[in-house]
């Protein structure tokens, strides 16, 4: 592949994973760490100077960014919950971080309490789209075309150089 363009979507799949990491910090969104760390990309260059750039964002990266509809509040996202709410016990990690556990009174709520209720209020209210990722790759996609074809112009200006030169 030309080596300004490979360069151009380079530097495009980075500047997508700083700023989705950072959009996802300053959200909020970074309790364990594991979704943070699992955003990730690959430019894979073939020898027809064909490529790939796809991009990774964990187990549920996705539903955070583009959000759940839940069972009473709809989300303009191509995920639902419709007849299974998230398992409570996935959610026991997250509690302890948080360090939830008592009630507006000061009173302890069991665990599992607090995981099925937060559980329930998942399913009928669904998770509200971050866009983390979205925004980010939006932002940079409308630069990249410009990016490129200039890479593309100094690729060609240079073979038009080292073509003349070999004249």
């Amino acid at each position: 592949m030309l080596d300004n363009v490979k360069q151009e979507l380079e530097r495009f799949k980075d500047k997508v994973i700083a700023e989705s990491k950072k959009e996802l910090s300053r959200q909020g969104k970074k309790s364990s760490g594991r979704l943070f760390n699992s955003i990730d990309g690959e430019l894979e260059v073939y020898k027809t100077n064909n490529f790939r750039l796809s991009f990774t964002l964990g187990d549920y990266g996705e539903f955070v960014d583009k959000g759940v509809s839940g069972t009473r509040k709809k989300y303009k996202t191509p995920f639902s919950y419709t007849t299974k709410m998230p398992p409570p016990s996935k959610l026991d990690k997250w509690i302890v971080k948080k360090g939830m556990g008592k009630d507006e009174k000061g009173r302890f709520v069991s665990r599992k309490s607090l995981q099925f209720l937060i559980a329930r209020s998942i399913f009928r209210n669904g998770l509200k789209p971050s866009l983390f990722f979205t925004k980010p790759f939006n932002k940079e996609f409308k630069k990249v075309s410009d990016d490129i074809v200039e890479a593309f112009g100094l690729e060609i200006d240079d073979f038009l150089a080292y073509t003349l030169n070999k004249l």
